[in-house]
């Protein structure tokens, strides 16, 4: 896909997308990323600068609601009080130069050199990590069972699952009935991280979003179906 950055009057940078795959003129806005515009084949680039300024007034605000996402970006210090399912953070220094984790007996232990300050870039990504890698394992010991116990309760049959840290999706359920699921349910309530497994699970009788898929839903979380699902546009797979 070709890609040409340009900065649109009122709006600032903006990095255009041209390829065969496109589909339709669309303009892209997530959280830490530089506005993306997606231009179908044999549309110029001109047109497309057009349809972004007249989607100007949409974009600023939509702009807004992105920045106060970013805002809920967690910036650890040496006396963040974080916790996991199963684990408490513990954050320390060392007179190494390298950063260490250490995750056993309920605690994510990391360490980081005396000598730089925790509010470092390396240093925060490093915590991050540490965090991710003890929702892995906590993913890993708790999801398969939870949806082999949901499955039963609703009458559901599925193949194969596993976890992963995925960029873009909650969860998802192939052709074959694989249930993927995203390690980053272990940061939600239990009853988002429910509806997510019940999701992906009613895929397994209606492969699309169509209506007989929500009825179903509907019925098995008891008429909450659209209440949960606006509760998970709440959480963002790349803000925590």
């Amino acid at each position: 896909m070709a890609g040409k950055k340009i900065y649109v009057n009122g709006i600032g940078a903006v990095e255009m997308q041209s390829g065969a795959r496109n589909k339709s003129l669309r303009i892209s806005l997530r959280p830490f990323e530089s506005i993306k515009v997606s231009i179908p084949a044999g549309l110029s680039l001109k047109s497309a600068e057009k349809f972004v300024l007249q989607k100007k007034d949409w974009i600023n605000k939509s702009l807004e609601k992105i920045r106060n996402i970013e805002n809920q970006y967690t910036h650890f210090t040496g006396e963040s009080n974080f916790t996991t399912k199963y684990h408490s953070l513990v954050i320390k220094k060392h007179d190494k130069k390298t950063l260490r984790i250490e995750i056993k007996k309920n605690f994510i232990y990391f360490y980081y050199p005396e000598f730089v300050d925790i509010t470092d870039n390396r240093v925060q990504q490093g915590i991050r990590h540490a965090v991710e890698e003890a929702w892995r394992m906590e993913a890993k010991q708790y999801l398969p069972g939870r949806v082999k116990e949901l499955a039963q309760q609703y009458g559901f049959t599925y193949q194969k699952i596993s976890v992963k840290n995925a960029k873009s999706r909650w969860g998802s359920c192939s052709h074959q009935n694989n249930i993927n699921l995203n390690l980053q349910l272990m940061r939600l309530p239990e009853s988002l991280s429910d509806y997510i497994i019940l999701h992906e699970l009613t895929h397994t009788v209606h492969k699309n979003h169509g209506k007989e898929f929500w009825n179903k839903l509907n019925t098995i979380t008891g008429n909450k179906a659209r209440l949960l699902d606006r509760e998970m546009k709440k959480y963002h797979l790349n803000v925590w």
